[in-house]
């Protein structure tokens, strides 16, 4: 399975794939056009990187990180916005290895630990995320982390 990081040039393809999860999911989005604008921007920076699966012609996934600094640790922390496979894709492995290119590419840059905002609801995906060692609460505690969010 190829998958690759993508640079400027591949902005249509993540700004494509980011409208159609969001649309999968009944989620207000921009418009696809609006995703590539951005995501042209975006990727030139160092501390966002979008990793494709499968190639230009037909991407079959797509993870999107951002990295900030932390005082936790001497790398940054590293946040997944998004992780996406295409819905007839899911189940093939895809996921798995993006998230392990993830991991390999966030230990480079000295990054410690991984954040994910999961909807509670959605059962499938926190099973994917356990399943592959994230956690909902930190060890020894009996309490969920909740993420407090305020649109502008």
């Amino acid at each position: 399975m190829t998958i690759f990081r993508a640079g400027p040039e591949h902005a249509e393809i993540a700004g494509r794939l980011l409208y159609d999860f969001n649309s999968e999911f009944e989620t207000p989005t921009p418009e696809a056009a609006e995703f590539t604008r951005r995501f042209t921007q975006l990727l030139e920076r160092d501390d966002v990187m979008v990793l494709l699966s499968g190639n230009v012609l037909d991407p079959t996934g797509f993870a999107f990180l951002t990295l900030r600094p932390t005082p936790y640790s001497d790398g940054p922390l590293a946040q997944l916005e998004e992780l996406y496979v295409r819905p007839e894709l899911r189940g093939s492995g895809i996921g798995t290895a993006l998230l392990q290119e993830i991991d390999a590419r966030v230990r480079e840059v000295g990054c410690e630990e991984i954040h994910i905002n999961v909807d509670e609801i959605d059962h499938d995906t926190r099973r994917f995320y356990e399943r592959h060692g994230f956690v909902n609460i930190q060890p020894g505690e009996d309490y969920r982390m909740l993420c407090y969010l305020r649109e502008l």
